[in-house]
């Protein structure tokens, strides 16, 4: 074994089991171990053996052609996703990946009353490396019994045994449990690369002087993040406005009213309530219900069908429906050409944080222009469609 392989294989692998400081190596090996962590972890997110059929793997449900997000038609308009087995149906959107990994991990902030962060809409993953390790074990996602049996798909691939040998050591197979958080760690190791966040929409060239905003996106821009005009940025803003790096997210939970999405629920045979937040297992109090993650905007007008429940296919209905709470001229549904469904959970709705200025369609179409600003410049063609 080479001096190389000796620093990835052994010191590395003693430094997790005896819990070393990290300045027992040098910047230089980190660095080149996180590099081999990213690479493994991207050669998982693609693979599908990892799946019980062999037909899904993360990408499947976060296609990176499509902003990290599911964009097949699974029978249900992109409303879910279509597990594994070929017949389950998800009732809830899979979510971008993009820009997750500045979720901050799943928390109560004592001081704002709130729940923060986590992954999936209800939070129930503080981490991205849970988040990684829940779909295969999920029985209508892709449907694996148990880490073993995930483990065992790892050891037929010699690359995979060899990979996981350099970089945790000699022993990691011979603990399930030690392998399979392994296999999430390197799967987070990827997700955490500027692959999935590149900041470099227009808007951050706008930012960087690199582009001029038209007078449609400049004035969206302007009521976006004007506190006065409406409550767009009472959730998606954590930076501020004209800030690098805005996620477009507090990473707060809220109750905003969504519908029930009842075409999808005729698809996936769901009867019961979701609960939002209710649903983490951390969660117990009654006031969180149907409450769910304020989700990045970025990208968001490239990632359709919108709500956790994919309800709305139409940036505009999102718009409109927002604006319906403040605005008596929105009674419509504008994709149904009937009055707004109810709200899935009435009584936890954040009706402080909706509360805004009523909106022209002039106002609407000016925010439609500055959400699209926001989608990374590999997606910009998506934007035609």
């Amino acid at each position: 074994m080479n001096t190389y392989l000796k620093i990835l294989g052994f010191s590395f692998a003693a430094m997790l089991i005896t819990g070393c400081n990290s300045a027992s190596i040098s910047k230089e090996q980190l660095a080149k171990i996180q590099l081999e962590k990213e690479k493994l972890g991207q050669v998982l997110f693609f693979d599908k053996n990892l799946s019980k059929n062999r037909s899904q793997s993360c990408s499947t449900c976060h296609n990176p052609q499509s902003g990290f997000t599911d964009n097949r038609d699974n029978g249900v308009e992109k409303m879910a996703s279509l597990g594994d087995n070929g017949t389950s149906i998800g009732d809830r959107e899979a979510p971008t990946a993009t820009y997750a990994k500045f979720s901050p991990k799943f928390h109560y902030d004592a001081k704002k009353k709130e729940y923060i962060g986590g992954q999936f809409w209800d939070g129930r993953e503080a981490t991205l490396a849970g988040q990684a390790g829940g779909p295969p074990l999920n029985p209508a996602e892709m449907g694996m019994p148990s880490k073993k049996a995930v483990v065992d798909r790892l050891k037929e691939n010699d690359f995979y045994v060899k990979q996981f040998k350099k970089i945790y050591g000699e022993d990691i197979f011979k603990s399930d449990e030690k392998a399979y958080t392994a296999m999430t760690k390197v799967i987070e190791a990827f997700e955490m690369t500027k692959e999935f966040a590149p900041f470099d929409s227009k808007y951050d060239r706008y930012l960087k002087g690199e582009y001029d905003l038209t007078p449609l996106e400049d004035l969206g821009k302007s009521i976006f993040f004007s506190n006065n005009n409406n409550s767009c940025a009472n959730c998606h803003v954590l930076r501020g406005e004209d800030k690098e790096h805005e996620t477009f997210s507090n990473y707060e939970y809220h109750n905003i009213g969504t519908p029930i999405n009842h075409k999808l629920r005729a698809k996936n045979g769901v009867t019961t309530i979701d609960n939002g937040l209710l649903n983490n297992p951390a969660v117990t109090d009654e006031n969180q219900k149907g409450k769910y993650k304020v989700p990045t905007l970025r990208n968001v007008a490239v990632t359709a069908p919108y709500m956790h429940n994919g309800v709305f296919k139409d940036l505009r209905t999102v718009i409109e429906f927002y604006d319906k709470y403040n605005n008596q001229d929105r009674k419509i549904d504008p994709e149904t050409n009937k009055p707004w469904d109810e709200p899935e959970v009435k009584e936890t709705i954040s009706l402080e944080k909706l509360k805004a200025n009523k909106l022209s369609d002039r106002k609407v179409d000016a925010l439609i222009a500055f959400l699209k600003l926001l989608t990374d410049k590999r997606y910009e063609h998506l934007l035609e469609k």
